[in-house]
């Protein structure tokens, strides 16, 4: 779970900004601990992304932004089993590129000729 201080760092949105979208975009509701301070999960970090995305590139209000993002919430739901096998293999990707950062050799940052193949 993430502060709101934290996700301006992470996304680049600013606080007064987070609590409008909350206002005006249907399902973006984070998280309140006991004392009232908004955390947000990795889920909702995804939906700040995606609405920045949809409003700063492609020019959409934020209500508009909010209906294209439930339009693509159906298709996901449409294709579930597609996008999950979609996810599985990002994962294994995921753990297999950790895998090859935990044995990388200090050399290989001398020969980067040596990592990419191009010899």
């Amino acid at each position: 779970m993430y502060t709101i201080g934290q996700i301006e760092d992470l996304t680049g949105v600013k606080a007064h900004v987070l609590r409008y979208w909350e206002e005006v975009v249907p399902g973006f509701t984070p998280r309140k601990d006991m004392s009232g301070r908004r955390l947000y999960s990795q889920r909702e970090v995804d939906l700040i992304l995606r609405l920045k995305y949809l409003i700063t590139e492609k020019k959409f209000t934020a209500e508009g932004a909010g209906r294209q993002i439930i339009e693509e919430a159906q298709a996901v739901q449409d294709n579930a089993d597609l996008i999950s096998q979609i996810r599985d293999c990002r994962q294994i990707l995921t753990e297999v590129y950790m895998k090859l950062q935990e044995n990388r050799h200090p050399e290989d940052e001398r020969h980067p000729e040596l990592v990419s193949g191009s010899h």
